[in-house]
């Protein structure tokens, strides 16, 4: 069994994160991290912001948060290796190799469908999964409470049907 971080921790940590980010010393603005998106596409294809106003609106939320999409990849990391101790590499994760199939593609094929459906809802309430879970939720804002009911009842209903776990124990 790996070694887990208590729920409180992470509460602790997910308050800090927002504090700082709400602050004046942060971005001063909710957090989240699809802006980086269309901020780092516009840095990549060198657009003009005069041209896509879009861009505008994006280009100070966007330069924040990929430092912390950034970071969160860095923190995952050292607390995986060095806290949890559950660092692997691995293409197919064992649950869904015990309940679904062993194959890449069919791995890569469900993941997209199943992430670009779940953006796609999140964008259509307003925001982006990490806004709508951590910003609009801690401001209590209806969409975000919406937008995380109709997951969390999506996750269970999705999770009984796609792994078909009857009579397994």
């Amino acid at each position: 069994m790996t070694n887990r971080l208590p729920w409180w921790m992470g509460g602790i940590l997910m308050a800090g994160l927002l504090l700082i980010t709400f602050s004046i010393f942060g971005a001063d603005r909710p957090i989240g991290a699809s802006t980086y998106v269309p901020f780092f596409a516009g840095l990549i294809f060198d657009l003009d912001p005069e041209k896509y106003s879009y861009l505008k609106e994006v280009k100070n939320a966007g330069s924040w948060e990929g430092v912390m999409l950034l970071g969160s990849l860095v923190g995952g990391f050292v607390t995986s290796v060095f806290i949890t101790k559950s660092f692997r590499i691995s293409l197919i994760p064992t649950g869904w190799e015990k309940y679904k199939n062993s194959s890449i593609l069919s791995r890569i094929l469900w993941s997209f469908a199943s992430g670009f459906t779940m953006i796609i809802g999140a964008r259509l309430a307003g925001g982006c999964t990490s806004g709508h879970f951590m910003s609009g939720m801690s401001q209590l804002a209806i969409s975000s409470m919406i937008f995380g009911t109709v997951v969390m009842i999506s996750l269970l209903i999705t999770g009984k049907f796609f792994y078909n776990t009857k009579g397994d124990k």
